[in-house]
């Protein structure tokens, strides 16, 4: 026990020194981190590059380390987020969710359902959306002009569901370009998706490095399938 107090106390005093030179950090002397494993710190890029040939092995084995606890730790959510209503998890296929055209929310469907009930004991005329309140679309074209109004304000569940259309009609340069948005938005769908279209080859030729750097993306977010296919 003595031991592993001993080593830690150790680590957290070399990481106030420099790797290479040794000097302390200090008011006039900022240390900064090696950004790959973390582990090492140094007074400057001189210092740095005199004790790569030292760092390197320990420095790769460490990065290598940390992007895999990266990649598969358990997510505290599904890659779907967590119901805006209740802020339970969504469901991790999806299955038991209802998206809103009006304002992109996921909303799981106990929720939709608690709505439901309590408009209707409220006696309105009118369900509402359990998040915004605002009337569902009366059509399919006015569904698709809220999805294209979320869009436009950057959302990028709404971009997503526009890349879908785009695929599904065959146009998969369309679907890449919105797909590659709503992922720089923050979709980890969108990331997962990008990564099948690269493999098949749908976005030109197959791309090896931009299907594992989506699938990675995706994994870190909780994907189920992007964590399988890696």
């Amino acid at each position: 026990m003595m031991s592993g107090t001993n080593n830690l106390k150790s680590a957290a005093e070399m990481m106030m020194c420099c790797a290479c030179c040794g000097i302390a950090e200090g008011d006039d002397i900022k240390l900064k981190t090696c950004t790959a494993c973390k582990s090492a710190r140094y007074c400057s890029v001189k210092c740095q590059k005199d004790h790569r040939p030292k760092h390197k092995g320990a420095c790769k084995k460490r990065a290598a380390e940390l992007r895999d606890e990266l990649l598969f730790k358990q997510p505290e959510s599904s890659h779907f987020g967590d119901c805006p209503i209740c802020c339970l998890p969504l469901s991790f296929e999806g299955k038991y969710s209802t998206m809103m055209a009006c304002c992109s929310k996921m909303i799981c469907d106990g929720c939709v359902y608690a709505n439901q009930m309590r408009d209707v004991e409220g006696n309105l005329l009118q369900y509402k959306c359990p998040f915004c309140r605002h009337p569902p679309p009366k059509s399919q074209e006015e569904s698709d002009m809220q999805i294209m109004k979320r869009a436009q304000a950057n959302d990028p569940v709404a971009i997503s569901l526009i890349a879908l259309k785009r695929n599904d009609e065959g146009n998969y340069e369309g679907a890449v370009e919105y797909y590659t948005k709503a992922a720089e938005l923050g979709d980890i769908a969108s990331h997962y998706l990008l990564s099948t279209m690269y493999q098949g080859g749908l976005c030109g030729e197959k791309n090896k490095k931009m299907e594992v750097y989506h699938l990675e993306k995706a994994a870190i977010g909780g994907h189920p399938l992007a964590r399988h296919n890696l």
